[in-house]
């Protein structure tokens, strides 16, 4: 019967998503990663000396050329943070506008790394292949 879960498609579907779904260890597989997550952890990579997450707003405005939510850049750092990608730590703020309230230091994590690695080494291995499709005018 089409659709019925005992299907063979709906339990391989099952098992796709269930694997899908796990975070694998740094080194053993490219961990999944969205284009906004690499963006965030590139961007906090560039960020090196301040890596705070209103620099971090900015640089995608200006250098991704998309706009950046508060509420989805937060989400992100948040979804990140489960993932093991990103750590952070609570510095005192000395900006007035803040009244005194400390900030995130964004740190990027070991896995972090890898997983940046990891992926850049895959899009350029896919890029490589695609290089005179993509350059044609």
């Amino acid at each position: 019967m089409p659709g019925s879960l005992a299907s063979p498609w709906n339990k391989k579907y099952a098992a796709f998503r269930e694997a899908d779904s796990l975070f694998l260890d740094p080194g053993t597989a490219m961990a999944k990663l969205g284009e906004f997550e690499l963006l965030v952890l590139l961007s906090i990579l560039r960020q090196a000396d301040a890596p705070y997450a209103n620099r971090i707003r900015e640089d995608l405005e200006e250098n991704a050329g998309r706009r950046v939510t508060r509420g989805a850049l937060y989400r992100t750092l948040d979804r990140l943070t489960e993932k093991g990608l990103l750590a952070w730590e609570l510095e005192p703020s000395e900006v007035p506008e803040r009244g005194g309230h400390p900030m995130r230091r964004l740190l990027v994590t070991e896995a972090g790394l890898v997983t940046v690695r990891e992926t850049r080494d895959v899009l350029l291995s896919f890029f490589g292949g695609a290089g005179p499709i993509l350059d044609e005018a």
